[in-house]
């Protein structure tokens, strides 16, 4: 259980860190949030849970095939939130990720990647 309690911890954290560093530098801030700290936490997770590497290598993989089609919300929301609000843009920009991810997913089965 304490296991658990760490990892929700440091996980935590690192959501925390980010946006406080966002508070006081856009640049800082976005810069941190764009690196893969998640997915490096949740690689590390798995190595100490003594999980397969076949299962922590396809993490990975499928990690950088689900970022691709999020892309497009980082350019769609900040050109909505002046326009129509913070809610708003949040829900266009989900649905904007949400079509994007069903279209790339139609496109990279064909090269025989199934993400669904």
């Amino acid at each position: 259980m304490s296991w658990i309690i760490t990892k929700y911890f440091i996980t935590a954290a690192v959501v925390v860190l980010v946006s406080e560093l966002a508070k006081r530098s856009d640049k800082l801030g976005g810069f941190v949030a764009a690196l893969p700290l998640v997915t490096i936490l949740a690689l590390v997770w798995l190595y100490l849970e003594n999980q397969p590497q076949e299962k922590i290598a396809n993490h990975a993989w499928y990690t950088f095939w689900y970022v691709v089609p999020t892309l497009p919300m980082f350019l769609a929301f900040p050109a909505l939130l002046p326009r129509i609000g913070f809610w708003p843009a949040m829900s266009v920009s989900l649905v904007i990720t949400i079509v994007c991810f069903g279209l790339f997913a139609l496109v990279v089965r064909h090269f025989g990647i199934e993400l669904l």
